[in-house]
């Protein structure tokens, strides 16, 4: 039977949403019992630091597949 990771992703979403001010658009995280995929769109690569030790910090021992995309041009929120 595969886990529900449902509860845990929301509270990582809420988490890097928090962490980073908003400022991530798009957000995806996907949770797998050996690695967490983070996408979605960044003005910075200071917000996309950001939200990768959000989840380095919630999910330790696993590896994590940061794509965020780094846009500078754009502003976020």
């Amino acid at each position: 039977m595969a886990p529900n990771f449902a509860p845990l992703q929301k509270e990582l979403e809420n988490r890097v949403l928090a962490r980073t001010g908003r400022r991530l658009r798009n957000l995806g995280i996907e949770l797998f019992p050996e690695r967490v995929v983070l996408s979605g769109q960044a003005a910075t690569y200071h917000i996309k630091q950001l939200a990768q030790h959000e989840i380095l910090g919630l999910v330790p021992g696993r590896r994590l597949e940061n794509a965020i995309v780094v846009s500078p041009g754009r502003a976020a929120g």
